[in-house]
């Protein structure tokens, strides 16, 4: 059994053996038949790489010939263009030549007509010297005295076309602007006087202000400071002071107590001190109002206060804190218009007139003590010098133009201001005197309302030329030493008569 056994095993191990050889015989003909495979199919791939390789070396052989066809050509086309612009600059530069020639010619016969011409100049001033007894300097004054008056009435044609002209568009702009101003403002009114009657409900009432021996009215005019009146106007007595606060606080307190009916000096003192703590409190009131109204919120509480106080204070009639608000409001819209500073011009025109509130206080005009106020109050210098151009200083910004139309749009509308007989006589004369100043001037007459001067001159000094001169003249004059509303016309007649007689 062992020996069988192991027969067993050597055959097996023999079988096994047989068997992998043979198949290490198989997969080495596997291998050698792939790898013939894979040399057949590179060796053809080569074969196409190679042809596509010389299919497209041709293809970029024929592109390089083709460009190299079309430079060839375009440089033959240059050479061919250069050839005849050098063939045309040759021929110009015959030509040119030939001119140069032509005028050394011409040049030569105009040297000798020069000499001709001052030959016959010498003997042609000769004879007419001799002629005139004149010399050649005279004449020469006397040519130049007629070029010049004739230039002069040239020149003030060109002048006065030019004018018309200029004068035309800014009217027509100007108007436009100042009307879309006022339309958009569309104010109410601007005048308001200030009220100094208080109305009593019977004539009794009298008495009891007055008092016994006089005490009651005393006592009053003692606290308040002001004067009042009374006289036989029935129910009614008038209360008169310069100080318009004082006013309105004696004005407000005789109401309080006339109404009240209790008067006596314990009782007059106790309403003033009350009526005076609310006014206080008014006129503040009054100006931060008048500040929210146009529109700015950072004044300094002083200049607010000093606002208010304006409400109490009339220029010609004219409130003066509306006609503030009124200004602010006008050159705000005309800024606008312009495409200038909008918060600059409301600025200056609501401070415009601050230092109206404190001339009863202060010396000084006005406009010298806004601008110490403005200066006092930290107000920017753009602000400042737009306040101060409203008086005939001379304008440093746009805004400070602006300010000063709107000022002049506000007190000029019609029912704003109301001007004194007195002063309307002095200017219709002050504007005669003016127009009188000039030479050649024989009568002169203020018409229309002081809106209008009329001037007739001397024919025989005056001549149209300078009539239109002189009309210049006289408006600019009257610019510069007048105050007035709106415009005034100047108009210079000229006129000449020929009389004579039929016998």
């Amino acid at each position: 059994m062992a020996v069988v056994a192991v027969l067993g095993v050597a055959a097996g191990f023999w079988i096994r053996r047989l068997a992998a050889e043979g198949g290490i015989n198989a997969a080495r003909d596997e291998a050698r038949r792939i790898r013939e495979e894979a040399e057949r199919e590179a060796s053809e791939r080569l074969r196409e790489a190679a042809i596509e390789a010389k299919e497209e070396i041709h293809k970029l052989r024929q592109e390089v010939e083709r460009e190299l066809t079309v430079r060839r050509t375009e440089i033959l086309d240059k050479e061919r263009r250069l050839q005849q612009k050098e063939e045309a600059l040759d021929q110009k530069g015959e030509a040119i030549q030939k001119r140069g020639q032509l005028l050394d010619g011409r040049e030569l016969q105009i040297e000798a007509a020069r000499e001709s011409l001052r030959e016959l100049e010498g003997t042609v001033r000769g004879e007419l010297e001799k002629v005139a007894n004149l010399t050649s300097d005279e004449a020469r004054q006397i040519l130049l005295r007629h070029v010049e008056e004739e230039l002069q009435g040239e020149i003030a044609r060109r002048v006065r076309e030019a004018e018309a002209e200029i004068k035309e568009e800014g009217d027509k702009r100007a108007r436009n602007i100042l009307a879309v101003a006022i339309e958009r403002y569309a104010a109410d009114h601007v005048a308001e006087s200030t009220v100094s009657v208080v109305e009593l409900p019977s004539d009794d009432m009298k008495g009891r202000i007055i008092g016994r021996e006089g005490r009651n009215i005393r006592a009053f005019e003692n606290l308040t400071g002001i004067d009042v009146i009374i006289d036989d106007t029935p129910e009614a007595v008038v209360v008169s002071g310069f100080d318009p606060v004082r006013r309105e606080i004696a004005r407000l307190s005789l109401e309080r107590l006339v109404a009240d009916g209790r008067i006596h000096p314990g009782r007059i003192e106790e309403v003033v001190a009350k009526v005076q703590r609310e006014m206080e409190d008014r006129i503040r009131e009054e100006g931060e109002q008048a500040a929210y109204d146009v529109g700015i919120h950072d004044l300094h509480p002083e200049l607010v206060k000093l606002m208010g106080r304006l409400r109490y204070r009339t220029s010609y009639g004219q409130n003066a804190l509306k006609h503030s608000v009124e200004v602010a409001h006008i050159a705000g819209m005309i800024a606008a218009e312009l495409g200038c500073d909008v918060a600059v011009a409301k600025r200056a025109g609501l401070l415009h007139d601050i230092g109206k509130a404190l001339t009863h206080e202060a010396e000084g005009t006005h406009l010298e003590l806004g601008i110490e106020l403005l200066h006092k109050y930290n107000e920017p210098d753009v602000v400042i010098w737009a306040m101060e151009a409203h008086h005939g200083a001379e304008p440093k910004t746009v805004e400070a133009v602006i300010v000063t139309a709107a000022d002049a749009v506000s007190a000029a509308r019609p029912g704003a201001r109301r001007e004194s007989l007195e002063l309307y006589i002095k200017r219709l004369r002050r504007l005669e005197e003016i127009a009188d100043s000039f030479d050649g001037v024989d009568k002169t007459y203020a018409i229309s309302a002081g809106r209008e001067v009329r001037i007739i001159v001397k024919p025989d000094s005056i001549d149209d030329q300078n009539a239109m001169r002189l009309s210049r003249e006289i408006a600019r004059k009257i610019e510069k030493e007048l105050t007035y509303p709106g415009q005034i016309k100047v108009t210079v007649i000229r006129e000449t008569r020929a009389v004579d007689y039929a016998k």
